[in-house]
């Protein structure tokens, strides 16, 4: 297609202007084209354009090229891969149309201005080939140049180009120092096996450790597995060798079932920290097979914990944990929904001591329980539910409680709730809802120890539960009500915001609720909560317990905001110290990590965690990123500080440089620079 063809007498067409031809999913575009018929050679005079599919294209003064435009000479050529890296060559050969070979070649996928300055990095090769099929590029006698000074010469070196996903070879090394590893370098190595497996293996190497990381992926039919762990030789400690593994996986199972499993193992308490790989203090391992619908909630689970805390004895806490549990909903029965529930849990400590140190529990639980509620004329909200549910317990190990008891605990309970809206002149949707509940659960409570319900928690969710406890080896009983208030408003520009206060008063004090946990006593802590967000990304939380006296037991805040430029994390949690729940000492904490944005190309990091009971540090860094659209450089400080005898205070510093174009991921055209 072309503004105008002819035929000359010795057999050549001549197409001139907005000459465009087209065969396969090349197309290519030129001022004028030359077709020899006898030959079969074309002659294209520039400026030409050659694009084939959206993987490359090539843009050039002039070329001759065969009639299948698959091989040919092109002449002051440039070829750009995916938009993102650009190889400018005098002469490029095309061969078999798979091969692009450019003699004396520079590569880059920085912008090139026209005022002549040298890009930010680029690659001078004597030759390159392009492997279209293989999506490979081969460089011979390359140097890395930054700002046109050579830094790097490799003989031959091979970089996949950028449409490809998966290719063996070396991924972006890592450099940092750490003050109990010194200075250090990893580099990762990348090997793909098909495409449903691949391996990692990054080297690290230091004058005070020789570590050996990996992870290992692999897809099946219908799941797959992760594998991800470590192994050391160093001389933190020189008498073992440390290492950790890590294996998840989800396999989905016949009958709408799947199957999960995250485990944890690692050689010693401090390794994680040392390396910085976790922040664990307990490793929670599992084993699931699950089911889940509307109506249903079934669950199959084996649960193994290790504790990294110095003041932790791995022989006296449950080690292994098996529960079997199912809930049913049963919808439309009798003018409202039954439930069911049945639930077996058995756990188990390696010591053989008698008591806590040693004790062993089995556990079988069944509760069923009706729900109804109603919407009367005048907007009234009622509800009310009763439950009849069964435990049985048997103890080993501890003579002061019973090895074996059991009960039936019946309950009852009714609820008003009464929500009121009005929208004011502002536009804004404001609503009330005062609420009430009486609740009432009889039996007689169990001689057992309580294993399972140490830590509990107040909150607006289950303000109007029957029974707080977090597990079956504890149940409030008696009676008590609930009484609260929920308001909110809904503006038409975007905020919501909404506070919950809530109490329970109850005619007997339930003696396994702890002080801090604000529901000790016949009358329980102040309950308020809130909430309030915007439309720029904006996030509030916080909730609070009150005792009669106006002083706080629990606390919590969050904070997160998200936009264009900003992110951010904050929290801050206040616990007063309590014995029943194993803490000696108030703990008033803050966490923050966010970053931002500072301009196109810059953006600043920083996380903080400090503690107010110290008024220490517990952990703080800082991060400075360069990126632009093809050079991303990291720096980072960051210092953990210890007060344990097993865990060391260290610092660490990392940097990283990532040459975006090559299989890196460069979409994000924000950090783009222009051409002045």
């Amino acid at each position: 297609m072309a503004d105008s063809v002819n035929v000359t007498a010795d057999g050549l067409l001549i197409a001139r202007g907005n000459v465009e031809a087209l065969s396969d999913d090349v197309r290519l575009t030129a001022r004028e084209i030359i077709y020899n018929d006898t030959t079969g050679e074309i002659v294209l005079k520039g400026p030409i354009r050659i694009t084939q599919g959206d993987e490359a294209t090539i843009v050039a003064d002039a070329a001759e090229l065969q009639s299948d435009l698959r091989n040919g000479l092109i002449h002051s050529a440039r070829l750009v891969l995916a938009d993102q890296v650009q190889l400018a060559s005098a002469r490029m050969t095309r061969l078999d149309g798979r091969y692009s070979v450019l003699d004396k070649t520079t590569v880059s996928s920085c912008h090139v201005c026209e005022t002549g300055e040298p890009p930010l990095w680029q690659i001078r090769a004597q030759r390159v080939v392009h492997d279209q099929l293989e999506k490979q590029l081969y460089f011979d006698h390359a140097s890395v140049l930054v700002r046109d000074v050579p830094v790097f010469y490799f003989p031959h070196l091979r970089m996949p180009d950028p449409t490809l996903d998966r290719a063996q070879g070396f991924l972006i090394p890592e450099f940092n120092h750490s003050s109990l590893l010194n200075y250090g370098v990893k580099v990762p190595y990348f090997i793909p096996w098909g495409t449903e497996r691949d391996l990692v293996l990054s080297p690290y190497l230091s004058s005070e450790t020789r570590t050996m990381e990996f992870r290992y992926r692999q897809a099946f039919e219908k799941g797959g597995i992760q594998l991800e762990g470590a192994i050391s030789d160093d001389t933190i400690r020189s008498d073992i060798i440390r290492g950790f593994l890590f294996a998840e996986g989800l396999f989905q199972l016949g009958q709408d079932y799947k199957l999960t499993f995250d485990l944890k193992a690692v050689s010693d308490d401090t390794y994680l920290t040392d390396y910085d790989y976790a922040d664990y203090d307990r490793l929670n391992s599992d084993i699931t097979i699950a089911r889940a619908s509307r109506t249903e909630n079934t669950r199959f689970a084996a649960y193994h914990y290790q504790t990294l805390r110095e003041d932790e004895d791995n022989d006296e806490i449950p080690f292994l944990v098996l529960k079997a549990e199912t809930e049913r909903r049963y919808l439309n029965m009798w003018g409202g929904e039954l439930r069911t529930s049945v639930e077996a849990h058995g756990h188990q400590r390696r010591s053989t001591k008698d008591g806590d140190a040693g004790r062993d529990v089995g556990r079988a639980n069944a509760n069923v329980q009706w729900l109804g509620d109603w919407t009367l004329g005048n907007g009234l909200r009622t509800g009310v539910t009763g439950a009849l549910a069964f435990d049985a317990y048997r103890t080993e190990n501890d003579s002061s409680v019973s090895t074996f008891d059991s009960g039936l605990a019946p309950s009852v309970a009714a609820y008003l709730r009464y929500p009121m809206s009005k929208t004011g002149t502002d536009g804004a949707t404001y609503i009330l809802e005062p609420l009430a509940q009486v609740a009432w659960t009889g039996g007689d409570t169990l001689e057992v120890a309580n294993d399972e319900s140490t830590q509990v928690e107040f909150d607006e969710g289950n303000l109007l539960s029957l029974s707080r406890f977090p597990s079956y080896d504890r149940r409030e009983r008696g009676l008590s009500s609930a009484v609260g208030m929920n308001w909110s408003r809904i503006s038409s520009k975007g905020w919501q915001g909404s506070l919950t206060f809530g109490q329970v008063i109850r005619q007997d004090a339930q003696p396994d609720f702890s002080k801090s946990s604000g529901l000790s006593g016949t009358s329980s802590d102040l309950l308020v909560a809130g909430q309030l967000r915007n439309q720029s990304g904006l996030l509030f939380t916080g909730r609070a317990l009150l005792d009669t006296k106006g002083d706080l037991n629990k606390a919590g805040a969050r904070l997160g905001w998200s936009n264009d430029r900003l992110w951010l994390d904050a929290s801050y949690i206040w616990l007063e110290k309590d014995l029943v729940e194993s803490r000696p000492n108030d703990i008033s904490e803050m966490k923050f990590d966010g970053s931002y944005r500072l301009n196109r190309h810059w953006t600043g990091m920083m996380d903080w965690q400090f503690d107010a009971v110290s008024g220490k540090t517990s952990e703080a860094g800082v991060g400075l990123e360069y990126r632009n659209e093809c050079l991303r450089m990291e720096l980072s400080l960051s210092r953990r500080f210890s007060t344990s005898s097993t865990v060391q205070s260290s610092t660490r510093v990392g940097f990283n440089v990532a040459l975006l174009g090559f299989s890196v991921n460069s979409n994000d055209k924000s950090y783009d620079r222009k051409c002045g």
